[in-house]
């Protein structure tokens, strides 16, 4: 039985792509990559697609991951970008498939829960927890590679977990019902 495989998390979007790299063995998680695909160079809204999708198998043919977790797009006012956000994650998406990679798409919500305990938190906060979950030296200046970073820990998170729709009455509740995740 394989019990280590390698999960490529993914934050779309149209101006920077943020992605990290996790192995997990066993039940531990170690740190592999982060980092970002910028795309504000492109004025043409379908080269922006292109790069994210030759990015993105080129991660996949890199690292060979076992699973993409990538960041649902979240309901904004502006309709126009929540379409460029949609095709955005669809050509990640497409590309995972195309290499037969199983994806699972998480709400911003579930992932920052999953990392802080807080469906609200900032993304400093996601970022810090996952520095110290990680046990990363050094936090990256722009915090889309820590969302795509986050997508995947969240993914290693809920493994294997249904949807149960838990409610926490606190900080204390949480760690109670996720006591794998508390590190020793």
């Amino acid at each position: 039985m394989n019990t280590e495989k390698i999960i490529l998390g993914i934050d779309p979007g149209t101006t920077v792509m943020g992605f990290g790299l996790i192995k997990v063995r066993g039940k531990k998680m170690e740190f592999l990559q982060l980092n970002e695909l910028h795309l504000k160079k492109y004025n043409d809204h379908y080269i922006k697609l292109k790069a994210i999708f030759e990015r993105t198998i080129e991660l996949i043919d890199t690292y060979h991951p076992d699973e993409i977790a990538i960041e649902a797009p979240f309901f904004g006012k502006n309709v126009q970008s929540m379409l460029k956000l949609g095709r955005a994650q669809g050509v990640a998406m497409a590309a995972g498939l195309s290499r037969e990679v199983p994806i699972v798409e998480y709400s911003p919500k579930k992932i920052k829960m999953a990392i802080t305990g807080n469906g609200n938190a900032s993304k400093e906060q996601v970022a810090k927890m996952l520095q110290s979950l990680l046990d990363l030296k050094v936090l990256p200046k722009n915090l889309d590679s820590t969302d795509g970073l986050a997508a995947a820990v969240c993914h290693f998170f809920n493994a294997g977990k249904k949807e149960t729709g838990k409610n926490y009455t606190g900080w204390a509740a949480f760690v109670k019902q996720n006591e794998e995740r508390v590190k020793k």
